[in-house]
């Protein structure tokens, strides 16, 4: 009868189940696993329920139904990645199954175990026939998932390596698709990391046992990087991503590593193919595909590879590949040739500056480059007029061009019609013209004429019409003219031309972050200024030596005046897409800039809001992590600013938090100046306020010797932070047992700034001690033993003017009366006792509502011992 009744529910549930009611289904299928023994039915009742649960996303249901037949296997890792290749191999399954199929694979990719079952599992056959599909989507997540395989695995990566070969990725990394050949590139960084062991992730299993020698692998990758950069077959994109890898991977991150032969070996190989790149006229017939980038890319890198020699031998044996390439191109039946050569000493100069100052002095280049000014061809002005813009960066190198140059310049500027040559030329003018710096005493124009050049370079920069390259130029030009106080406080004033120059630091022409951010710099006063001492001056003067002057429009509320102007105009939104370009472009020494002008912006405290609002907290934190000493630091202290007053929750939101301790703490070096310390210690104090995992982090990163060395600061506002910082951190259980522990004075040290005369100091060394003695009985007798002063400092506590102080004190005695029976006969016996009873019967009143409640719950424990009694 049972049976009879499960047979019909089961085909009542396949009713419900056709009509698409899935729960109707489920509950038919389990009311039928009730009634029946029979092993086929319950086997096909599981399977039933196992799809309802899948179709209603009961997951863990069908699992369970799944695992009860044996049906685990469809649920697997092995049958996942397999089920995902049958879907994406197949032509007639949908698009939208497809996508989510490539999707989930390189999620699997990503996992350890994942990324196993497919290695293991045919997963690499399946994945080159999907490299070998025409679609780009599958091609693209086939990439995707070789990057997540390889991540952190030398075996893995060096399979993977021989197995897709080389020269294939390569081939996929030079296509014109911006996506794709971003994705093979993180492909090979994650071949590269874990070759070099980059990623410094633990072996685990059996990689501990292979040794394996992974140079010829890397070498092999470099050569064909090389390779790329002089091929036609090689996209614009492909090109930018082999030069972004190549700067990457080749130079030493730490010079203090000895060994540079990567850097050799590329020298020795590839540096005539990276002298070719940057020689490239973009619009002469011969030229590679580009982008707006490449120049400029190859630039950095010859730059890297230059910084990154030892020896004068080295830089000997590279300056002579460069000068060889150079007049090997010198050909006066050829001007293309010519126009390449001038192309190339202009991009070296852009690079490794001295060495393209070396380039300059070789006979006929200075002749070539007057003689393309005189051309006829646009072409052939265009790169003449740039290589005496990078020429003239030096004043010695300025004034010979002053000299020879200007006459020349303005006479192109006069009668040239072409707007490309006419806004170079003005940018070289400005150069030359911004020689003497900010010295005021050293222009080198007559009056007015900056400012003149500003106006025409801020009229190109408004103008949309004006291709993106060209008007690259304006900022340029605005970079050397803002160094001129009256250019600075005319140019913040014009808002068009600011957003104009902030939208062209969002476009993916990278190229214009360097001269943006001088802009900034220079409009904000962020530049370091030598401190000028009056004697010196007098000194100077009576030798008649030149004393720098500072602009009348440099003083500080001029400064003031444009930073606010800069924020109204949203240079913040600017900055943070300028932080995040992932580009070799974005160098340490503009980083540097990018952390000076945040510093300025955040000088105000009413203004670290706007900043905080439009995510300049978190732009923050990569700049203060990598770059420049000088860069890192000016960063940290932009962060202490930002970290000492906002909501850490909304400065740095999710798991970033975490990452501003860090630069917080390296700014407690003694090395730094006190307002560094002194806000370092402000942002820490208001992070180690918020949880207990970022205490933990601050006792990580070994912050507490640093703090409690300024608790023992002579400085009053030092000595202040440092001790309100430690008042958070005893609530940590790891900072009590430092306290804890015998021979040391740091129990005593609180003790005696409670007898400070410093209220702020009183007060957060008195909250230390409350917490500390709410915590640990021990440190209430340790507290009486550190110190004969103690009965006194805890008296003028309880008698404070200030309340904060005065509850903290009270709460102490508290401690002290709840912990031992004999301590509490002491405190009864001495002056407390009045103390108390005094502060117990005050009138009541709102705001001493708490110091009486607390002064009541002392007398109450004392009526609890006995020692006294209540009056009738």
């Amino acid at each position: 009868m049972a049976e009879a009744e499960a047979v019909q529910l089961k085909e009542e549930g396949n009713g419900h189940f056709q009509r698409q009611d899935y729960k109707a289904a489920a509950r038919s299928y389990s009311q039928a696993l009730k009634l029946t023994k029979d092993k086929a039915l319950l086997a096909t009742l599981y399977r039933n329920r196992a799809a309802c649960g899948l179709k209603t996303e009961s997951y863990m249901q069908a699992v369970s139904d799944a695992s009860r037949v044996e049906l685990r296997v469809q649920f697997s890792t092995d049958s996942r990645v397999q089920t995902m290749f049958e879907i994406l191999l197949d032509e007639n399954s949908e698009a939208e199954k497809r996508e989510k199929a490539a999707n989930n694979l390189i999620v699997l990719g990503r996992e350890d175990a994942g990324a196993e079952r497919i290695f293991q599992n045919n997963g690499m056959a399946l994945l080159l026939r999907l490299l070998d599909s025409k679609r780009p989507e599958l091609v693209l997540a086939a990439v995707r998932t070789l990057s997540g395989m390889c991540a952190g695995h030398r075996s893995r990566a060096t399979a993977i390596l021989h197995a897709v070969r080389v020269d294939r990725i390569c081939s996929l990394m030079a296509v014109e698709n911006e996506e794709m050949s971003l994705a093979v590139c993180n492909l090979l960084q994650a071949v590269i990391d874990a070759l070099s062991g980059e990623d410094k992730q633990e072996l685990r299993g059996k990689e501990v046992a292979l040794v394996l020698d992974t140079k010829k692998d890397l070498k092999l990758i470099t050569s064909h990087l090389l390779d790329m950069l002089v091929s036609k077959k090689v996209s614009g994109q492909g090109r930018d991503q082999a030069l972004n890898l190549l700067n990457k991977n080749v130079p030493r991150k730490d010079l203090a590593i000895h060994d540079n032969s990567r850097t050799i070996y590329v020298v020795d190989n590839g540096l005539r193919k990276i002298l070719k790149v940057v020689g490239q006229v973009p619009d002469l017939p011969s030229c590679l595909p580009l982008t707006d980038n490449t120049r400029m890319l190859a630039s950095v890198l010859i730059n890297k590879l230059y910084d990154d020699l030892r020896c004068d031998p080295e830089r000997e044996h590279f300056r002579k590949i460069c000068e060889e390439y150079i007049t090997s191109k010198f050909d006066p039946q050829d001007m293309d040739k010519n126009v390449g050569a001038v192309q190339t000493v202009s991009g070296i100069l852009q690079g490794p500056f001295d060495l393209g100052n070396q380039l300059l002095g070789l006979k006929g280049v200075m002749e070539v480059m007057v003689a393309l000014c005189g051309s006829e061809r646009e072409q052939d002005q265009l790169v003449a007029v740039e290589a005496l813009i990078h020429a003239s960066t030096k004043l010695s190198r300025a004034s010979f061009i002053i000299t020879n140059g200007v006459a020349l310049l303005k006479e192109i500027y006069k009668t040239t019609q072409n707007e490309k040559i006419k806004i170079r030329t003005l940018v070289g003018l400005c150069k030359l013209g911004s020689a003497g710096g900010t010295d005021y005493g050293l222009r080198q124009f007559a009056e007015g004429s900056t400012e003149k050049l500003a106006k025409q370079c801020r009229k190109w920069l408004c103008n949309a019409a004006i291709d993106t390259r060209t008007r690259r130029w304006a900022v340029e030009g605005m970079a050397y003219l803002t160094l001129d106080a009256d250019v600075k406080d005319d140019f913040v004033q014009d808002i068009p031309a600011l957003q104009a120059m902030f939208e062209l630091a969002k476009t993916s022409d990278k190229t214009i972050l360097y001269s943006v951010a001088t802009t900034l710099v220079n409009c904000t006063n962020s530049y370091d200024v030598k401190e000028v001492i009056p004697e010196l001056v007098q000194l100077a003067k009576f030798s008649k030596q030149h004393v720098p002057e500072e602009h009348p429009k440099d003083k500080k509320d001029f400064v003031d005046m444009r930073v606010k102007r800069l924020l109204k105009a949203g240079v913040i939104s600017a900055l943070t897409c300028m932080v995040k370009a992932d580009s070799a472009i974005l160098t340490d020494q503009t980083k540097e800039l990018l952390a000076r002008v945040f510093l300025a912006l955040c000088d105000n405290p009413k203004d670290r809001g706007t900043i905080v609002a439009q995510g300049g907290g978190k732009a923050l934190i990569p700049l203060a992590l990598e770059g420049t000493d000088v860069g890192k630091v000016k960063a940290a202290h932009a962060l202490a600013k930002i970290a000492a007053i906002s909501n850490p929750d909304i400065a740095f939101p999710g798991e970033r938090v975490y990452e501003v301790v860090r630069p917080l703490v390296r700014l407690l070096d003694t090395e730094r100046d006190g307002l560094q310390n002194y806000e370092a210690l402000l942002g820490l104090t208001n992070l180690s306020g918020r949880s207990d995992k970022l205490r933990q982090k601050i006792i990580k990163e070994r912050a507490l010797p640093d703090i409690e060395n300024y608790m023992f600061e002579d400085h009053d506002q030092l000595r202040q932070a440092a001790t309100e910082c430690m008042c958070n951190m005893v609530v940590n259980k790891e900072v009590q047992e430092r306290f804890l522990a015998d021979g040391n004075d740091r129990l005593k040290l609180v003790v005696l700034l409670c007898g400070e005369e410093d209220d702020k100091v009183q007060n957060a060394a008195a909250g230390a001690l409350a917490m500390l003695t709410a915590a640990h009985k021990k440190l209430c007798l340790k507290m009486t033993q550190v110190t004969s002063q103690w009965l006194e400092i805890l008296q003028r506590l309880c008698l404070h003017d200030r309340l904060s102080v005065q509850h903290r004190g009270l709460v102490i005695v508290y401690n002290l009366l709840a912990a031992d029976a004999e301590l509490a006969k002491k405190l009864v016996e001495s002056e407390l006792l009045e103390i108390l009873t005094i502060v117990g019967k005050m009138e009541p009143d709102k705001q001493k509502e708490e110091v009486i409640q607390t002064a009541r719950e002392c007398l109450i424990k004392c009526m609890d011992y006995g020692f006294i009694k209540p009056m009738s």
